[in-house]
């Protein structure tokens, strides 16, 4: 089986998520950077792990959220989709399971709010899962408040994220922290309503429970 680490090894991966994030720099837009690849491969890990996924899901979905944004390379819009034909060349060439490959594929090209993505598998949802909590101020590049969008500024408001696994609960729980002098916590939730819907439902595919607790406030 194809590991993360031997993905990871490959210096055509490591180029087009570094080219891809400074494209994307080039337009505004906050980072994808190899940090943003490594937390979400991290997290779709452990969600599988912990709910008791089996490794070899667990491994897909590692590998999964590291290439995910790997499309930024072609564009911005639609990366998703890009991104999937990508990996497909790239797992192709390493050798991995046409079966495997698909898998990785499908949750690659599923996981953007804005194509419509669905949880079309279990690594499909746990990539949705863990894109979508990974928000910070770190990674807004702006540094002027005056050119920041809506996305710039409730990224920026936030201060500490975190998601949070309970599998005898079976509730997946995203814990936000934001400074309300950046933003309100009801405009954080307008802004980002599509992302939490989303997640909702791929704790839904996953057997669980969703919740969003911002400053220690249930919205969801």
């Amino acid at each position: 089986m194809v590991t993360l680490e031997q993905v990871k090894a490959s210096e055509i991966v490591q180029q087009y998520l570094k080219m891809g994030n400074q494209f994307i720099g080039n337009i505004g837009a906050i980072e994808h950077n190899i940090q943003h690849a490594e937390q979400t491969s991290q997290l779709c890990r452990h969600i599988l792990t912990t709910l008791g996924y089996s490794e070899k899901e667990a491994e897909l979905g590692a590998i999964a959220g590291y290439l995910h944004d790997i499309g930024n390379l072609v564009n911005r819009y639609g990366h998703g989709m890009s991104g999937a034909l990508m990996a497909f060349k790239i797992l192709l060439d390493l050798n991995m399971d046409p079966e495997d490959i698909a898998t990785i594929m499908g949750a690659i090209g599923n996981h953007e709010e804005q194509a419509g993505g669905h949880c079309v598998n279990n690594v499909a949802a746990a990539l949705i899962l863990a894109d979508k909590s990974d928000v910070h101020r770190s990674r807004v590049r702006k540094q002027d408040f005056a050119v920041f969008t809506s996305r710039d500024r409730v990224n920026y408001a936030v201060t500490h994220s975190g998601l949070n696994v309970d599998p005898q609960q079976k509730k997946i729980t995203l814990c936000i922290n934001i400074d309300t002098s950046v933003c309100s916590v009801m405009e954080y939730f307008e802004i980002f309503l599509t992302k939490m819907l989303m997640s909702r439902r791929a704790a839904q595919y996953l057997g669980c429970e969703f919740e969003l607790l911002i400053n220690d406030y249930k919205l969801l």
